[in-house]
């Protein structure tokens, strides 16, 4: 297997833009791969495009119907009329967005592909991490859901066991959908509470059905969960089923809208927090994954300058096993790319100037705390299906 990491990209995608006052600014894209440049890692790792995603390739996941709704409004945005969530306040349709989330799709598929034929054995998709698509319909921003897409093409080529852990703020609802009956996917979701935020479902409860009981994970935090908190969760539940189950390949989404300065979320979580988990997703690929397969997807991140280009660089970083050093101060080229794209001053730093710390699940469970709660009620409501104590 070749070592190189892969990085999929091309300058289209950036054309996944639903307005100048929708939060989901592509810039953030733009900006993201214009640090991956700043710091030298387009050369550290192998920077391809995939073509977009075609209709057999889009029915792997989504329905008939809908794919032709999209494509319907894409060339007539005016037709849109919510229905199948298109022409929404979350999902305003715009000219070709039918071809550009198809080339999103083809991203996160081309992705999973080169990793499980060998080609590379991590690849990054920031672009991707489209999670709230439904087989039928749009959501949260999201018209094709790229992850789905990837681990479905995963199982067409035979793959028997595919691992998908989601730490965005929000649940990753659709992927779940999308598997929720089939356990030869495990889909792993830790975001804040569905009380407190959008799209109210990722309880503990929610364990799949039929022959997927227990293929489905949900760790729902409270609003305000931290650094500490938000590591000791992932390191106290994702570990243990990743060990159980062995994956084959590692598809992760590593939205940026746990930060503490993201304007839609309520968590309370740093830049470094984020680099450190995505260091140990990287590090269970090697340990549990066939041969280190990980497929890493981006997703939401609102603060498109100060907070995500950065979270996604230090992805990238890990994935080309050559991570950025967090104390490192941005490349000025970077900072005047930053204004000129948005008259704004970006941040001087890689760093959030966090520890990243956590206590893990052995050192002790408080009852009363609110954290220590959560990740019990998980833990009691999927391990058994799965064989684990809890």
């Amino acid at each position: 297997m070749d070592g190189r990491a892969l990085l999929m990209w091309d300058d289209a995608l950036t054309g996944y833009d639903f307005g100048p006052q929708h939060p989901m600014d592509p810039v953030r894209l733009a900006l993201t791969m214009g640090l991956v440049r700043a710091y030298g890692l387009d050369r550290a790792v192998t920077v391809a495009s995939a073509p977009p995603a075609g209709s057999s390739t889009l029915r792997l996941v989504h329905q008939q119907e809908y794919v032709e709704a999209v494509r319907r409004v894409s060339l007539e945005p005016g037709l849109a009329d919510g229905s199948y969530g298109l022409g929404t306040a979350d999902d305003p349709a715009f000219a070709g967005m039918h071809e550009v989330s198809a080339l999103i799709a083809g991203q996160s598929v081309g992705a999973a592909e080169a990793v499980w034929r060998g080609d590379a054995t991590h690849a990054v998709n920031f672009s991707g991490g489209l999670h709230h698509a439904m087989p039928g319909s749009a959501a949260g921003f999201c018209i094709y859901n790229d992850a789905a897409l990837a681990i479905a093409r995963l199982l067409e080529l035979g793959v028997e066991r595919v691992a998908y852990v989601d730490v965005d703020v929000h649940h990753g609802d659709g992927v779940q959908a999308a598997f929720w009956e089939d356990p030869r996917v495990l889909t792993v979701s830790l975001h804040e509470h569905p009380r407190t935020l959008f799209p109210g479902t990722g309880w503990p409860e929610e364990t799949g059905a039929g022959a997927g009981e227990g293929s489905a994970v949900n760790l729902p935090l409270p609003a305000g969960t931290g650094d500490e908190g938000w590591l000791r969760a992932f390191h106290s539940v994702v570990p243990e089923l990743l060990a159980g189950f062995r994956p084959q390949v590692l598809v992760t989404q590593h939205g940026a809208d746990t930060h503490f300065e993201d304007p839609l979320g309520h968590l309370a979580v740093s830049l470094d927090a984020q680099r450190a988990l995505q260091e140990a997703c990287h590090d269970l690929a090697h340990e549990y994954a066939d041969d280190g397969r990980w497929v890493a997807l981006g997703g939401g991140g609102y603060a498109v300058v100060d907070v995500v280009p950065r979270s996604w660089t230090h992805l990238v970083g890990i994935a080309a096993h050559e991570p950025v050093d967090p104390r490192s101060t941005v490349p000025k080229v970077w900072q005047d790319l930053v204004y000129a794209r948005t008259r704004q001053l970006g941040p001087g730093r890689m760093t959030d100037g966090r520890t990243g710390q956590w206590e893990p699940w052995e050192s002790g469970y408080d009852p009363a705390d609110r954290l220590d709660q959560a990740i019990l009620a998980t833990r009691k409501a999927v391990f058994p299906l799965r064989g684990l104590l809890a």
